[in-house]
């Protein structure tokens, strides 16, 4: 399923048809509003609103809810956008239809004083457009939007549902395009990997793997650095999300999570590494976050259940938290697309009551998470992966097998080289001599 290419356009290979990927994303998502009962998508997230009109303005503009587009049962996408930009999609995005690319923001999430109207402007535009159409009476699917203009839509008379629910069953299997996109967007991530692994070093600081991943990132053609985790030594248990100034040190656990997007298409994808040497108890719990990962990715097929998958995590307890939904996210598995979290979920808290079938196409991450013996170092291993026909295909290729020691150099002593295996702090291995 998965294949990568240059990131450049060339004429004398086939790569990725970026418009077939517009027709097919847009076919799919008008194919799920076909079989419902609204009567129009209306669209606020940036995500949403790429897959339906494809259209982007930066990623700055990712949680304004400032852009909205509208897909009705009867048309083609309307797309409402940010001052000049609207101009510039009539300019430079034929696929869009003469007069669908209009000039519309909404509240600016509230800075712009409500006395403004902004709220029952955007209200206005929606309900012209679909009582022209004869579609104003049916219920309008909305995927999020500001409390304001919900009660706007209320008061012209639209009646308001959920259209989440819709626009991730249509994103959720991919398009053969969007497979080639994800996989490329992971093969960055592996030369990024490449460059921290040969940095890391002790006095090497969390912040400048971000800044040294980011630019290797945006070196290769990356559009967004969502975010780097990097997390390393007595930070490691409980995991924080996110990262600091701390220095590395001999003998430090680091794990990092990689999150980038290549055309819109996002990586999810965890690597954990020692710094010079590891600890026995370092490489036991690495072995186990493995075990587990390996366990659940053999359990990837068409037809099988999210629960069967999930039945592959050990339970919130057996690793030291009260419940699933304090350990959420440490054991669990999440879509991936032109978000980090789309269909399919799986994960104990939610997986055994609703569980939902995999299906040929879909791409999703399987993360793991094991805390060590010796009470604040762990590891964490993620692996982003695509079903395939009989199983599934991993994308994620940095070497993960074992764990990783970096920054080793050759510490020669009297009795011979130090081990890559052994404890930072020397009294430690001489307890048999002194109790």
């Amino acid at each position: 399923m998965g294949s990568t290419f240059g990131i450049n356009v060339v004429d004398w290979e086939a790569r990725v048809d970026v418009d077939r990927l517009r027709r097919d994303r847009l076919a799919r998502a008008k194919a799920r509003l076909q079989e419902s009962d609204l009567g129009a998508l209306l669209l606020f997230d940036m995500n949403n609103i790429r897959y339906v009109t494809a259209t982007a303005i930066g990623s700055w503009s990712n949680d304004k809810l400032i852009r909205f587009a509208l897909l009705t049962r009867t048309g083609e996408p309307i797309i409402w956008d940010f001052g000049s930009a609207a101009r510039h999609h009539e300019l430079f995005c034929p696929w869009l239809e003469e007069g669908h690319s209009r000039a519309g923001i909404s509240t600016l999430k509230g800075a712009i004083h409500p006395a403004a109207g902004r709220a029952e402007n955007v209200a206005e535009k929606i309900h012209t457009v679909l009582d022209e159409l004869g579609l104003a009476g049916d219920p309008v699917g909305v995927d999020v939007v500001e409390p304001p203009v919900l009660f706007a839509l209320q008061r012209a008379g639209l009646e308001i549902v959920d259209g989440q629910q819709l626009m991730q069953e249509a994103r959720m299997v991919k398009t053969p395009d969007e497979i080639v996109l994800l996989d490329t967007a992971c093969m960055m991530v592996d030369a990024a990997y490449d460059h921290l692994f040969q940095a890391l070093r002790p006095g090497f600081r969390e912040n400048e793997c971000v800044g040294l991943v980011s630019k290797v990132l945006f070196d290769m053609g990356s559009e967004q650095v969502e975010g780097v985790n990097a997390i390393s030594g007595e930070r490691c248990s409980p995991h924080p999300h996110v990262y600091t100034d701390r220095a590395l040190r001999p003998g430090d656990p680091a794990y990092f999570d990689i999150i980038h997007s290549f055309l819109g298409y996002k990586t999810c994808y965890y690597r954990t590494f020692t710094v010079g040497s590891a600890s026995q108890s370092q490489v036991d719990a690495y072995a186990k976050c493995r075990y587990i990962l390996d366990d659940a990715i053999s359990r990837v097929r068409p037809g099988a259940t999210t629960a069967e998958v999930a039945a592959a995590f050990p339970k919130a307890e057996d690793f030291g938290f009260q419940d699933e939904e304090a350990a959420f996210a440490l054991q669990f598995g999440h879509g991936v697309g032109l978000t980090v979290w789309e269909k399919p979920v799986i994960s104990h808290m939610v997986s055994n009551d609703a569980p939902e079938v995999l299906q040929e196409g879909m791409v999703f991450a399987l993360e793991t998470f094991w805390p060590a013996s010796d009470g604040w170092s762990a590891a964490r291993i993620e692996e982003q992966l695509v079903v395939t026909a009989d199983g599934c295909e991993v994308i994620t290729r940095f070497p993960a097998e074992e764990l990783l020691v970096a920054g080793r150099q050759s510490f020669p002593t009297a009795g011979g080289e130090l081990p890559a295996i052994r404890e930072t702090q020397s009294h430690l291995n001489n307890k048999e001599l002194f109790g």
